[in-house]
């Protein structure tokens, strides 16, 4: 087993730091965890761990932290860490849980990747694949951590990883089926530039072997330009051509056309995912099933009745006739432009959190044309707004009303009094949730309760 008996450094004790200290030091590797927060705020954490021959230094990152053989880098530490400028300094090396799962894994890996969609499609594929038949795991960056299970897997299994370019970024291997959802400017905050993010994406196709396929996006120029990486099969997908092989819309049905012969999945309207971007996703997790083996039926099994995950479009409540949807996981612009995209009623948006450097223009002239009325929140509500009243600046003497809130409870409840029947309330704040949350999914579900809570307090409830 790699590292038994070795020095072992993590540096962040998140959710793959954790996992990985676990296995490492169960394969009695001499582990240290280093996390810039302190221990009260990892207690959960520690907790898990507790009993195995850990040693911790919290706080800071400390120089003894270097004293080992190798590095590991959990996803959301940014590689220009001090530490880690010495560790390359001093030659140490640098590994991820990711790399090592990659190393272990005797099963070939289904990857996916994109700057958004890709939870629901690896979802998505994972139930395709446990629906032909296959035993399944899935994980990534969703779910649990797949080095718990890398010695339960078999050569037989299906594999099914969610890849966030901060896991793709020094990775050396790709999977044997790739998946590039999309590409958009996303993660500028942590990534140097846009180039700097899509290089990290293409690992994801970069190290493949002629019997490996990519899945690429045709309707993306950035995706289409993958295929100069490709050294296996380029498998596309498309929502607005018809292709001569590959997953397309055909007279309105989910199409599948592979070697001269093709199947007919089920017609669009048959999906319950809302939005052109979800159909992406399924002709994407379509594209990815079949050629993993998947039968048609098990494919129209799933993506008919699938209704998506939790965070994303997904519907609370009915309250007085107004729908109010959670898309808590929108947390970039992109994201937002597609969900104002998925409804054609009046929409009430709730918008705001930490910002990411993001371009804002295109979401501001959509909420300018999309919205009845914006309610912000968060850090980056001054920039939102301002964005927004440019935006208002440059059009024809369109107004929207703009309001900013303290907090999301404070943005619910102006919500509640500005909408109306017919209306849709949406949280997609285009931003993270850091400011106020540990994570998107923290911000979505207290959404869900103060959205519970209005309707607890209504004397018309329609339910949800």
């Amino acid at each position: 087993m790699p590292y038994e008996k070795q020095r072992v450094t993590i540096i962040g004790l998140g959710r793959e730091g954790t996992a990985l200290a676990k296995f490492l030091a169960r394969h009695e590797a001499e582990v240290t965890v280093t996390d810039i927060k302190k221990e009260e705020a990892l207690r959960d954490r520690i907790d898990e761990l507790r009993g195995l021959p850990i040693r911790y230094l919290l706080g800071t990152h400390p120089e003894e932290a270097l004293e080992a053989d190798v590095i590991f880098v959990s996803p959301g530490v940014p590689r220009a860490l001090p530490i880690l400028t010495e560790a390359r300094r001093r030659g140490i090396p640098l590994d991820t849980e990711t790399r090592l799962f990659f190393s272990l894994c005797s099963a070939p890996i289904i990857g996916i990747t994109g700057s958004s969609g890709k939870t629901t499609t690896t979802t998505l594929v994972g139930e395709i694949m446990r629906a032909g038949g296959y035993r399944t795991f899935v994980g990534g960056n969703i779910g649990s951590p797949l080095i718990d299970m890398v010695e339960q897997i078999r050569p037989s299994d299906k594999v099914v990883m969610e890849l966030s370019s901060f896991q793709l970024d020094g990775l050396d291997q790709s999977p044997h089926i790739a998946a590039v959802l999309n590409l958009s400017p996303n993660h500028l905050d942590r990534h140097a530039s846009m180039e700097d993010y899509v290089r990290a994406k293409q690992n994801i196709v970069r190290f493949q072997h002629h019997s490996d396929y990519a899945i690429l996006n045709a309707d993306q120029e950035l995706t289409r330009e993958l295929t100069k990486d490709c050294r296996g099969r380029v498998f596309l997908f498309s929502r607005k051509q018809e292709l001569k092989e590959g997953a397309c819309l055909v007279q309105g049905q989910i199409s599948v056309r592979w070697e001269g012969k093709e199947s007919r999945v089920c017609d669009v309207s048959d999906i319950q995912l809302l939005g052109d971007h979800n159909v992406e996703n399924i002709l994407a997790a379509a594209a990815v099933g079949w050629v993993a083996g998947a039968k048609t039926k098990a494919i129209r099994r799933v993506v008919t009745s699938f209704t998506g995950v939790e965070h994303r479009l997904e519907l609370v409540a009915e309250i007085d006739g107004v729908r109010y949807y959670n898309d808590s996981i929108a947390t970039s612009p992109a994201r937002t432009i597609a969900a104002l995209n998925s409804f054609v009623e009046p929409i009430v948006l709730l918008a705001g959190g930490r910002e990411k450097h993001l371009p804002l223009a295109s979401l501001a002239r959509l909420i300018v044309s999309k919205t009845r009325s914006l309610i912000l929140f968060g850090e980056a509500a001054p920039l939102l707004e301002r964005a927004v009243l440019e935006a208002l600046s440059k059009g024809n003497g369109v107004s929207i009303p703009i309001q900013r809130t303290s907090s999301l409870a404070e943005a619910v409840r102006t919500a509640a009094h500005v909408c109306q029947a017919g209306d849709v309330v949406l949280l997609s704040p285009a931003c993270t949730s850091f400011d106020m949350y540990r994570d998107f999914a923290e911000r979505g579900e207290h959404f869900k309760s103060l959205v519970r809570e209005l309707r607890n307090s209504s004397h018309d409830e329609v339910g949800e």
